[in-house]
């Protein structure tokens, strides 16, 4: 308790200084966070200092106004752990802040019924070439129900699982992909110190497991943004003879495609639902 008063004190004398212009409060911020590593380190303990939830916070906070090459050369007592932390609370309160309600609205409608869904799913089941447009109209048609087509997508991501069996290829078939050049790419978001997110594409060799190369892009991917990481990647490479890549919407581009023609590249996807599977025929 006297360590936080005395970290009070000196928070708000310099306050006044913090939210000043200039490189005064740089300075300031890494005279209080060396103090706090100093209060942690003198702590009665034998072994690695433990930090509590205030220590994190005030070590975060005090960081914000440092470089992040100046944060590595300060770091007495600092772990590894504490910025991730810290930077992992931002990241979510980063996208908690976009796309949660500004107001809170009232409970709406439990969704759609339990018939409908089932209807649903059934006439996916039948019909597995059907799309989301093609069962809102046929819903429409056929029982006079006004549905719109993200309703019915996310019944069917909720409630419909392809039946297994006969739905992708046989080993003998995998094992002649990977024995023919099989490569598989994939696509995951991650952020930077500054909290601006950055798309990394990951090529892998499926017969070897061997990573052939990252790709990585600032903004939003389309067409010529995901060409151009792929190509940058297998440069100076031979292509492979088989591509494979999930049913994520990016991979659907016609830059994308006419890619794969030019370089001779057979795309195969994935079996839907099955994060294992590598191919699908």
């Amino acid at each position: 308790m006297k360590d936080m008063v005395i970290l009070l004190i000196h928070l708000l004398t310099t306050a006044a200084k913090l939210l000043g212009t200039g490189g005064a409060k740089a300075i300031i911020a890494e005279n209080l966070l060396l103090k706090q590593q100093l209060l942690v380190v003198k702590r009665a303990r034998r072994r690695a200092p433990s930090f509590s939830t205030a220590d994190r916070f005030l070590m975060g906070f005090w960081s914000l106004f440092l470089r992040p090459g100046r944060i590595a050369k300060i770091a007495l007592s600092i772990r590894p752990s504490t910025l991730l932390n810290f930077h992992q609370c931002l990241v979510h309160r980063k996208y908690r802040r976009l796309f949660s309600p500004k107001k809170r609205t009232k409970l709406g409608s439990k969704g759609p019924a339990d018939a409908l869904i089932r209807a649903i799913v059934e006439l996916k089941r039948c019909n597995t070439d059907f799309g989301c447009p093609q069962i809102e109209l046929i819903i429409s048609k056929m029982f006079g129900i006004h549905i719109d087509k993200h309703v019915v997508r996310r019944v069917l991501a909720k409630h419909y699982r392809p039946e297994s069996g006969g739905g992708g290829p046989s080993w003998l078939t995998f094992i002649g992909h990977m024995k023919d050049s099989l490569w598989s790419v994939d696509l995951f978001r991650c952020e930077s110190i500054r909290l601006k997110s950055h798309w990394v594409l990951v090529v892998m060799d499926q017969f070897t497991r061997r990573l052939i190369g990252f790709g990585v892009h600032a903004g939003d991917v389309d067409g010529v943004a995901l060409c151009r990481m792929f190509n940058r990647v297998i440069s100076g490479q031979k292509p492979p003879s088989y591509l494979s890549s999930d049913h994520d919407p990016v991979f659907e581009y016609h830059r994308w495609q006419a890619n794969l023609r030019i370089l001779e590249i057979e795309p195969i996807k994935s079996v839907p639902y099955t994060p294992t599977h590598s191919s699908n025929a």
